[in-house]
C-alpha cells in the first residue's frame, strides 16, 4: 500500500528529513532497495551501506543521521520504527473464510462461519473456535480445545485435548502443544509412565515457532501468558510457567516446573535445568546453561567463548584441574597463616 513519507512520519510520531510527499512502497535492506522501498539503519555497524543505498527513504536514530545526505525518518528506535512501516506497507492478506471439503470437523464443534479450515484438518468433538480463526491444511485440533478470535494455526499443527489459547496467536508449521509431559517413575530396572493430567493454557498474542513443542502439565497446568514469542525447535517442558513478553530464540530447551519471570529473553540453545525460578526482566545469552534459580533482574551467560583450539584446549585441561588448585590454594593458605600467626609471636 504505497504511502508519502509525511504519512509514515506521522504513523511513527518520526522526525522528516526530505520531500514529505515523497512515496514509497516496499521495504528492502539497504544493499538490495531501491527508489521506491524504504530501508532503515538499526546498528552503526551497517554505516558503510548508507553512502550507497538506493533506498528512497532510511529510517534510522539521530546519532546516524548526520552520516545521511538523502530523505530519512529519525524514530528513536529504527528497528521497531521498521517493523511498523513494514506491517503498513505489507499487510498480511487476510486468508478467506472457507472450508476445504476434505476437512473432519466434529459435529460438537463450534467454528463460526468467519473462520477457515485447510485441507484434510481434523477438529475433533467439543473444540470452540473463535472467530476469524484459521487452521491450516493437516492440522489436528484435540478434543475440547478453545481459542479465542483470530488464531492462526499453521499446516500439520498437532493441538491436544483441553488445551486452551487466548486470542491473535501465531501457532507455526509442525508445533506440538499439549503431547505429555516426560514423566516417568523408576520401577527397578523398567519405567512406568505417570498420567500427565494437566493442561496448556496459553494468552494472548504468544507466537509460537515451527516444530516448538510444549509439553501439558503433569498436575497442574503448562502456562505461557500474553505476548510470549517463541522461536522455532523449542522445548517446554510439564508445568512450566512463562512470564508475559518473554522471548526465547531457537533451540531454547527449559526443564519441568521451571517458573520464568515478564520480560525475560534467551539467547539460542539456552537450556533451564528443572523446578528453578527465574526473576523478571533476566536475559539468558546464548548456549548457556542455567542450573540454579535468578532472583536478580540482569544479563547471565555460561560457557567459555569460542577460541582457537590450541587456546581451547589448554583452557579445558585448566578447567579440569580446577578442584585440584583450589584443594593446593586452601592448604597454601593454611600454612601462610600460620606462619603468619607465628611471626607475630
Amino acid at each position: 500500500m504505497p504511502m508519502t513519507l509525511g504519512e509514515l512520519a506521522k504513523h511513527l510520531n518520526a522526525e522528516l528529513e526530505g520531500d514529505a510527499n515523497y512515496g514509497v512502497s516496499g521495504v528492502g535492506s539497504l544493499q538490495d532497495a531501491g527508489p521506491e522501498e524504504i530501508s532503515f539503519l538499526g546498528s552503526s555497524v551497517y554505516r558503510r551501506y548508507l553512502s550507497a543505498t538506493q533506498a528512497g527513504a532510511v529510517i534510522l536514530c539521530r546519532q546516524d543521521a548526520e552520516f545521511y545526505s538523502g530523505r530519512c525518518l529519525i524514530v528513536t528506535d529504527p528497528h521497531l520504527g521498521f517493523a511498523r512501516v513494514a506491517s503498513i506497507l505489507c499487510p498480511q492478506i487476510p486468508t478467506p473464510p472457507v472450508v476445504a471439503p476434505s476437512a473432519d470437523i466434529h459435529a460438537s464443534a463450534t467454528v463460526p462461519q468467519s473462520c477457515s479450515i485447510g485441507a484434510n484438518a481434523v477438529i475433533e468433538e467439543g473444540v470452540r473456535l473463535g472467530e476469524g480463526c484459521v487452521v491450516g491444511a493437516g492440522a489436528w485440533i484435540g478434543q475440547n480445545v478453545t481459542m479465542g478470535d483470530h488464531n492462526e494455526v499453521h499446516a500439520n499443527v498437532s493441538i491436544y485435548e483441553g488445551t486452551q489459547i487466548g486470542s491473535n496467536c501465531r501457532i507455526y508449521a509442525g508445533a506440538v502443544i499439549g503431547a505429555n509431559g516426560f514423566g516417568f517413575a523408576k520401577d527397578s530396572e523398567a519405567w512406568v509412565p505417570i498420567p500427565q493430567l494437566g493442561a496448556v493454557v496459553i494468552g494472548d498474542k504468544v507466537s509460537v515457532g515451527a516444530n516448538t513443542t510444549i509439553d501439558r502439565g503433569a498436575l497442574s497446568d503448562t502456562v505461557i501468558e500474553n505476548g510470549v514469542i517463541l522461536d522455532n525447535q523449542i522445548h517446554i517442558a510439564h508445568n512450566v510457567i512463562i512470564g508475559e513478553n518473554t522471548a526465547m530464540a531457537g533451540c531454547v530447551a527449559v526443564a519441568g516446573s521451571t517458573r520464568i519471570g515478564k520480560r525475560c529473553t534467551f539467547g539460542g540453545r539456552a537450556g533451564v535445568l528443572d523446578h528453578l525460578v527465574i526473576a523478571d526482566d533476566v536475559h539468558i545469552t546464548a548456549t548457556s546453561l542455567v542450573t540454579h534459580s535468578i532472583h536478580r533482574q540482569g544479563v547471565y551467560s555460561s560457557v567459555l567463548p569460542l577460541a582457537e583450539n590450541r587456546v581451547w584446549k589448554k583452557n579445558a585441561a585448566r578447567m579440569r584441574s580446577l578442584d585440584d588448585n583450589v584443594r593446593r590454594i586452601k592448604i597454601l593458605e593454611k600454612k601462610i597463616d600460620i606462619l603468619f600467626s607465628g611471626s607475630k609471636k
